[in-house]
């Protein structure tokens, strides 16, 4: 009790004890009581009311303290030390009860998003403390690490030294680090690890974040990237040779050749045409996929294009001996798309067939509007007009049937450069048929022949022209 207080409580007690001891009074200045005894009497009224105020105030005293702390977790600066009566004093912290507890209601409410959020964080994210164990994981961690059911070190879910000495080093000091690293088991996978030190340590233990992502798909796009590269300068490269050979052959041994000067400008002029096709290849692959994310929006009619095609065509399949057959609904829907990308689609269909089908056989060209799931997924199934292409040539081995429309695949290398591919007719189809959010279907036999679908979605008010049926892509075999 401090020394304002004990002077109040003394001032307290003998307002208390004055009716005592003026009775007292009255009794011995009566003749009533003698002296001892009055004093005695007096001296015992005066130490138990002092005793019950002293009680008192120390009740009250606790009652401020009790203010002060409540006022301190409510945010507030300092409860004043009230001089009310105990009645206002326990109004005074039941207020700041009411206030703390809503305090500590919004502070768990705050917790328990921050945990949900965490929880539901598609990465990876795991809390290590000053040891590095790991002593919090959200679900995807867990499903990577597997439970946490007490805390464990990072070694022992994360073998890698590279992560195990960033871990180490952001521990003792460092702020963050970033580490790539592989692993091979279950899969093989590519990550990123970036790990932050908290500072000060959060309540728990909490030292340091670890967030994982998942760096597999760009370190196959650079793969691929590196690939695209390494392949297309080799396919240039070859017939940058053969041209530079026969200009050197020209200006030296056969300059006065007529007949070999002749000859050589013909497979000049025929390595130039390719090397044209293939930059005009690229150039077209780097603009639809430049475009890819776009959906065309324009109405297409398909059964005059593709009658269109099939004359154009008609006259280089009559040098293989070979016919064009169109077998077109009465009333093909018309599609949503861009028609000069679907003339590319259907030309490099159509020419692939004529390359690869047999001399003197036929190249079948049907549509039909059909129904099959949506490639981005979902319930039930969708209507698409199905566009298909069949030769009746040697077809395709299965294996290569996954990678046809991968840049620079090629099933039959040889042939396929003899004839005059650059390897890119097929990768264009399908990044069309991406765009217009479509997919292509390949069926083959080896010894029969081959039939490449484009399923394209149809116009919404001209998809009542037939009637959807469910097919596969060898719908044009009959």
């Amino acid at each position: 009790m401090s020394r304002g207080a004990g002077r109040r409580a003394w001032r307290l007690a003998l307002v208390v004890a004055a009716p005592g001891l003026a009775a007292l009074l009255a009794l011995v200045l009566a003749g009533r009581l003698p002296l001892a005894p009055a004093l005695a009497a007096a001296a015992a009224i005066l130490f138990v009311t002092g005793f019950l105020v002293a009680r008192l105030f120390g009740v009250l005293d606790t009652l401020d303290e009790a203010a002060t702390a409540l006022a301190g977790a409510d945010g507030a600066e300092r409860a004043p030390r009230s001089r009310a009566g105990p009645g206002e004093r326990a109004r005074e912290i039941l207020d700041l009860a009411r206030a703390a507890a809503a305090r500590l209601r919004d502070l768990e409410a705050r917790r328990a998003a921050a945990e949900t959020v965490v929880a539901a964080l598609p990465d990876p994210l795991l809390v290590l403390d000053a040891q590095r164990r790991i002593i919090r994981a959200n679900r995807a961690a867990e499903r990577l690490v597997g439970p946490l059911a007490v805390p464990r070190d990072l070694a022992t879910a994360l073998r890698n030294p590279a992560v195990l000495a960033a871990a180490d080093a952001v521990l003792h000091g460092a702020a963050s680090r970033v580490v790539d690293f592989a692993v091979t088991v279950p899969i093989a996978r590519h990550w990123r690890a970036h790990l932050s030190r908290i500072e000060p340590a959060a309540p728990g233990g909490a030292a340091a974040v670890l967030v994982l992502y998942d760096v597999g798909a760009v370190k196959r796009a650079e793969q691929m990237r590196a690939d695209f590269i390494a392949n297309a300068s080799h396919e240039l490269r070859t017939p940058l040779a053969a041209l530079g050979g026969f200009i050197e052959t020209l200006r030296g041994p056969a300059r006065e050749d007529a007949e070999a000067r002749e000859r050589f400008l013909a497979i000049m002029q025929q390595q130039a045409r390719r090397m044209t096709r293939l930059v005009e290849d690229l150039l077209s692959l780097s603009r639809i996929e430049g475009n890819e994310h776009r959906p065309p929006q324009e109405r297409v009619a398909l059964a005059p294009l593709l009658r269109e095609l099939a004359e154009i065509f008609e006259l280089r399949a009559g040098e293989r001996r070979m016919r064009i057959v169109l077998r077109l609904p009465p009333e093909l829907p018309d599609v949503t798309g861009d028609r000069d990308e679907l003339v590319q689609l259907f030309q490099n269909l159509i020419d692939n067939a004529i390359k690869y089908g047999r001399a003197g056989g036929a190249i079948t060209i049907g549509a039909e509007t059909v129904l099959r799931p949506a490639p981005e997924g979902g319930a039930g199934a969708v209507p698409f007009v199905a566009v298909a292409v069949a030769d009746d040539g040697e077809g395709i081995a299965r294996e290569h049937l996954p990678r046809l429309t991968e840049r620079f695949y090629r099933a039959d290398t040889a042939r396929s450069r003899a004839i005059g591919g650059t390897g890119l007719g097929l990768a264009i189809v399908k990044h069309i048929l991406n765009r217009h959010r479509g997919f292509l279907a390949v069926d083959s036999t080896p010894g029969v022949g081959s039939v490449f679908t484009a399923f394209l979605r149809p116009c919404p008010a001209g998809s009542q022209g037939t009637r959807p049926s469910v097919i596969g892509p060898s719908v044009i075999r009959s």
